[in-house]
């Protein structure tokens, strides 16, 4: 794995981190940074897979985008396909004034975020 990759790899499992702690809080009502972390994470391991391809991408949050990339070397990841759209916006609309998350979104975020960095770890070898 090139040293980059593993510096993508890193930062998504720290996301990954965040979206399990957010999930063990006892507080509630932390939807809205629980679906930043989870879109994130995804997002990152995007951007891994695709620097470890040597496949290069713009400055974007935009998952679609990233995986429309990364679908030539990844076919398996066609599942996804249109499941980014929504979380692409967690990226930044949540984390100010004017969209609030509810629970079901953050269950559907976490639960795509969980399904998508089982086949991006597989992908890059590992566990």
């Amino acid at each position: 794995m090139l040293p980059t990759t593993r510096e993508w790899v890193l930062k998504a499992e720290g996301d990954y981190d965040v979206v399990l702690l957010l999930l063990r809080s006892r507080k509630r009502g932390r939807h809205d940074p629980t679906c930043f972390h989870a879109q994130q994470c995804v997002e990152k391991y995007l951007k891994g897979r695709l620097t470890e391809a040597a496949i290069p991408f713009a400055k974007t949050h935009d998952l679609d985008e990233l995986l429309n990339l990364a679908l030539p070397v990844e076919r398996r990841w066609t599942a996804f396909s249109g499941q980014f759209g929504v979380m692409s916006l967690y990226a930044v609309l949540p984390r100010y004034p004017g969209m609030t998350v509810s629970v079901a979104d953050a269950r559907t975020a976490v639960a795509t975020c969980r399904r998508f960095r089982t086949l991006a770890r597989q992908s890059l070898g590992l566990k």
